[in-house]
């Protein structure tokens, strides 16, 4: 029985890398909201979202290219490292940590230029994914920082998804149901919060999908 089941276990096995290898690949690249911080295996956006697409009948692979902390100057340093995963698309979710950090406009406009023109270069589509920054850093922080997403899309002819946290705008304000959706620290979505995030980001991400 031994004898048999180890030729069939490889067999397979090529089964199964053939089936990925004629999916269409996109890489999600991103900080630790694409990497899954703080959430057990199976619950972060990128399953999520990869369980959403199949859902709608699309032989999809969606690859975890989330990095944790990651700012937009981390990504455009590591973009072609990811690009090696021989994606056809791929997502970008950072700006984040930028905004922690209350890091220059212009540097993150930059970065993330130099990324997009980089997967671009590499035939690979972007689809970008907008980070809207808070008030305390002043009306022209925000008005320069929220401008960098569209302006690029514009731009380099990009899928646009106007904010990451779309999904959560029915709670905006409500600070109990809210906090349903987010892990302790404020920061990061939980698994019901991850939910609400590719829900309403599915469609886009849908049409992206349809494009490519």
């Amino acid at each position: 029985m031994r004898k048999i089941l180890v030729p069939l276990i490889g067999v397979f096995s090529l089964l199964a890398v053939a089936a990925q290898a004629g999916s269409i690949r996109i890489s999600a690249f991103g900080d630790s909201l694409v990497q899954g911080y703080g959430l057990v295996q199976g619950q972060g956006f990128v399953p999520q979202l990869q369980r959403w697409l199949v859902d709608q009948g699309r032989d999809v692979v969606v690859v975890n290219s989330g990095v944790s902390g990651d700012t937009t100057a981390g990504g455009a340093e590591r973009v072609d490292w990811a690009l090696e995963d021989q994606v056809t698309g791929m997502i970008v979710v950072l700006g984040g940590n930028d905004l922690l950090r209350g890091l220059d406009p212009a540097e993150a406009r930059a970065n993330l230029e130099r990324i997009v023109t980089t997967a671009q270069a590499h035939g690979v589509a972007v689809m970008l994914i907008g980070m809207q920054a808070p008030g305390n850093y002043g009306p022209e922080y925000k008005t320069e920082f929220d401008a960098i997403y569209p302006d690029l899309a514009q731009a380099h002819g990009l899928h646009l998804f106007d904010s990451f946290f779309a999904g959560f705008a029915d709670v905006e304000g409500d600070l109990a149901a809210l906090g349903k959706l987010m892990q302790p620290d404020g920061i990061h979505p939980n698994a019901a919060g991850v939910a609400r995030i590719v829900e309403a980001m599915g469609p886009s991400v849908l049409r992206f999908v349809d494009s490519l």
